[in-house]
């Protein structure tokens, strides 16, 4: 679903917050008829000008999150801000500049790209009718469908459809825009397209908000991530910071794995494990080689020796208690 959000009157100045944030949540809960919790108190913090991966297995909570932060559904509990406007009592000053992508886009299939955009436009009781036709083209360049604009929309590819459900999002300036699952259901080639699409929105200043579960594509456009569990905000913060929160591992394969236990333990390593024919310890501040070293200087027959750093899929593991899907 593709929503434009029309508004009675002028379209109104840019909002102008001091806040830096673009998004922000305190205590956002929503609670579903029979007591079911969808999403328990989460505290959102979207910086402006990032492109935040809004993360979690399905059924985590993120879409009914999308949905309350756009007024299409009420919260039980909490605030919402967003551009610097509480939702939704000031939805109509925010909602204008905020373009988004819900559950896959919604096209006439025997109307034209072109068409199909400039019916959305014209819905739009806030946009003149002087420049309907340059705006359209306008975003249909911008997603790279320019050639493709006369092609009817069941003509289209996966990866060109949402191509233009993210066009119909940007027919208006937008300073947000939000894309739930942008690329669920999409050819590795359709997926490649969405995601440079996002990055270079992100380049041209749109704080971009994409939930999504393939881990791959949020490692390769993601600059911040907020992780959800079972409606709960897990973990919240940017790439960097997750990836420095990690700890790294030294993994050594020999048939002494009991020696070799206790020279990391004589070390001060922490955490260590140790099975037959392998031993590991969270390596800490110590440098790989004083820790190849000492086990060599201990008897230990080393035969593989290696630094172990979690990839994203075991990070998000830990995180959820959940598998993830993490190809493209």
């Amino acid at each position: 679903m593709t929503l434009s959000v029309p508004t009675s009157g002028a379209r109104s100045a840019a909002p102008a917050p001091t806040d830096p944030l673009v998004i922000e949540t305190a205590g956002l809960t929503k609670r579903f008829h029979g007591g079911q919790i969808a999403v328990n108190r989460i505290d959102l913090a979207v910086p402006k000008g990032a492109v935040y991966g809004f993360l979690g297995p399905n059924g985590s909570g993120k879409t009914t999150t999308i949905r309350m932060l756009l007024g299409l559904v009420f919260a039980t509990e909490g605030t919402i801000s967003m551009l610097g406007r509480k939702i939704p009592a000031e939805a109509g000053r925010a909602l204008p500049w905020v373009g988004s992508l819900v559950e896959g886009p919604a096209f006439h299939p025997y109307l034209s790209g072109r068409v199909n955009l400039a019916r959305l436009d014209a819905a739009d009781l806030t946009a003149s009718r002087r420049n309907s036709s340059v705006r359209v083209d306008r975003a249909l360049e911008r997603v790279g469908l320019s050639a493709a604009a006369g092609k009817r929309y069941r003509n289209y590819s996966l990866g060109m459809r949402q191509r233009l459900g993210i066009a119909a999002a940007l027919i208006q300036p937008r300073k947000l825009l939000i894309l739930d699952e942008p690329t669920n259901g999409l050819d590795p080639q359709g997926t490649r397209e969405v995601r440079h699409l996002v990055g270079e929105l992100a380049r041209d200043g749109i704080t971009v908000f994409v939930s999504s579960h393939l881990l791959s594509e949020v490692e390769q456009v993601c600059t911040h991530v907020g992780v959800m569990r079972t409606g709960s905000l897990v973990w919240q913060g940017s790439m960097a910071d997750l990836g420095s929160q990690q700890k790294v591992r030294v993994v050594v394969k020999t048939a002494d794995s009991v020696v070799a236990k206790g020279v990391l333990a004589d070390l001060g390593l922490a955490d260590i494990a140790e099975e037959s024919g392998v031993a590991s310890a969270v390596l800490g501040s110590r440098p790989p080689e004083q820790v190849v070293a000492a086990l060599v200087a201990g008897g230990v027959r080393v035969r593989g020796f290696a630094v172990a750093k979690p990839n994203l899929e075991d990070i998000f593991v830990q995180l959820t208690g959940e598998g993830f899907d993490v190809s493209g």
